[in-house]
């Protein structure tokens, strides 16, 4: 059994971890709430939008980012987070690139990163080809910056480089719960429960001039949100892990206080058998 000073050493580490995680806990809690408000406030336009340009989009107006090439090189978009500490989040991101690489239809194609979060790039720049790292866009998180590399992504669509984008992400359902999605980013897949000829809308201007802004506003958004998504994700993975910590670490303390008291009892029997030894052997 390990002595007195020991315990009571492994006791005072244990606490000051207990601290730190609840600590951590409640900023992350605070963080994700605000992520979380910013995340749902966009969905509804969000996924409207999305809808509208599967609708309209390989429509008469405009074909360009719809159209499907034959697959030779690749494009993922690998979204983590740039701090660790929350749970299986980012191994999950990993975990589905590998899923989407062993797809019959990607097996024998050239594939590509672009990561966005020091965690995922840390882990795939030692095998892959990353052509580019955006993890400082969580340092100042908008849609201006976003902006900007939806229209590289675009442009590089457009210029034939790939011929698909696919974005990997986390989105968030709840604190406790995170939805791993791999989502088409481009060509952008079209919907086959509705066909132009069936949409009841009236373009003004014209039809060429609204799907040709529409679009391209669309794509960002989509990028926008799944980023806002990851983020939310983020918080909510952290907090859970941090909860589960600090659990950790009072159940461990507790079994160290009881470790504790039985080795100090078991001292003070010792040296109370020690005196009364000594006081028969006087006698004698």
């Amino acid at each position: 059994m390990a002595n007195l000073k020991e315990i009571r050493i492994r006791i005072g580490s244990v606490s000051s971890t207990m601290q730190i995680t609840s600590a951590m806990k409640m900023v992350s809690a605070a963080k994700l709430k605000k992520a979380q408000d910013a995340i749902t406030a966009m969905r509804p336009y969000s996924n409207k939008l999305s809808e509208l340009m599967k609708s309209l989009s390989g429509s008469s107006g405009d074909k360009l980012y719809s159209q499907k090439r034959e697959i030779k090189n690749v494009l993922v978009i690998a979204i983590s987070s740039n701090r660790g500490l929350c749970g299986a989040f980012n191994a999950n991101i990993f975990k589905e690139i590998t899923n989407f690489k062993s797809k019959d239809e990607f097996k024998n194609t050239n594939i590509d990163f672009l990561t966005i979060g020091k965690k995922i790039n840390d882990s795939l720049s030692k095998n892959e080809n990353v052509i580019q790292n955006d993890s400082e866009l969580f340092d100042n998180l908008n849609y201006e910056n976003v902006s900007l590399i939806a229209e590289k992504l675009m442009s590089l669509f457009l210029d034939q480089n790939y011929d698909h984008i696919e974005l990997i992400y986390n989105s968030f359902k709840n604190a406790a719960t995170q939805i791993i999605k791999s989502e088409q980013f481009l060509p952008i897949p079209l919907n086959e429960s509705k066909t132009s000829d069936s949409l009841d809308y009236i373009f003004e201007p014209s039809q060429d001039s609204i799907i040709s802004t529409l679009i391209p506003k669309s794509l960002k958004m989509q990028l926008f949100k799944a980023i806002r998504d990851s983020f939310a994700s983020e918080h909510g993975a952290r907090m859970t892990a941090m909860h589960k910590a600090t659990d950790n670490a009072s159940e461990l303390r507790d079994e160290l206080k009881l470790t504790y008291n039985k080795a100090r009892q078991a001292s003070i029997t010792n040296e109370i058998l020690e005196i009364v030894g000594g006081a028969e052997a006087l006698n004698n």
